[in-house]
This record gives structure tokens, sequence and C-alpha cells, in this order.
């Protein structure tokens, strides 16, 4: 193989890893995160009860 056709494929393989990131694992890993921290924060209502107005 030639360096060109080398570069063309590392070049195709860095942008399937792109498009893999930016479309899939990015937004999976936002909703697991802010669906994690609803569920904590839900926890933590139903053991302490919900927030009040510190008086």
């Amino acid at each position: 193989m030639t360096k060109d056709s080398t570069d063309n494929d590392e070049k195709k393989n860095e942008l399937k890893a792109l498009a893999f990131i930016t479309i899939f694992l990015f937004p999976i890993l936002s909703i697991i995160g802010v669906g994690g921290y609803g569920f904590i924060i839900w926890m933590l209502q139903i053991i302490f009860g919900p927030p009040g107005h510190g008086l």
C-alpha cells in the first residue's frame, strides 16, 4: 500500500469514530447523566422529604 491510501484509510476511520461519538456516545451519556442526577434527587426527596423554606 502507498502512503496516500493508508492516510485515506486513517481519515475514514477517524471520521467514523467522530460520527459515532457525536451521534451516539455523547447523547447516550448525557441522557444517562441527567437521568441519574434526577434519580438521585428523587431518592433524596423520598428519604429526607421535599425541600422546604429553610427559615
